[in-house]
């Protein structure tokens, strides 16, 4: 993993696992230890789902950045969908609270996908590769001399 994507992993997963905190300390006072527990539960989900997302979305991106775009609205739509499918799982479990684990899942989600990107419109990544110095030779025109 390159400097950039461990860079826009922590940037992700940081203000994820606060909101989860939060998530768990709201649960833990309206719900009891079942409700911090669900909380947790929803944090990690979204961290796992997401950070395992864009872990194998710069794997492709180095493998076949053409499929880059393609790639990132598959893997999205994907995501929502497993976390549907998890909600739904998980509806009628005693381990935890339901609720305290949708609204912490849907909240830390949220949270995810903003400090993504915020961490991406502050990235210095180039978009363009610079040209080496050898050839120093051409003028502004791009013309050799």
């Amino acid at each position: 993993m390159q400097p950039n994507d461990a860079r826009m992993l922590l940037h992700s997963a940081v203000p994820t696992a606060a909101g989860g905190a939060v998530g768990a300390v709201v649960s833990s006072l309206l719900a009891g230890g079942k409700g911090a527990i669900g909380a947790v539960a929803g944090a990690v989900v979204v961290i796992l789902f997401m950070g395992g997302g864009l872990a194998g979305l710069q794997k492709t991106a180095k493998s076949y950045p053409h499929l880059f775009q393609a790639m990132g609205l598959l893997l999205y739509t994907t995501q929502i969908l497993l976390l549907a499918v998890v909600l739904i799982v998980f509806k009628g479990t005693t381990l935890f609270d339901g609720k305290a684990f949708a609204f912490t899942l849907l909240g830390s989600t949220l949270v995810w996908v903003a400090a993504q990107a915020r961490a991406h419109s502050r990235a210095k990544i180039l978009y363009v590769e610079p040209e080496s110095g050898a050839d120093d030779a051409t003028s502004e025109t791009g013309v050799r001399t």
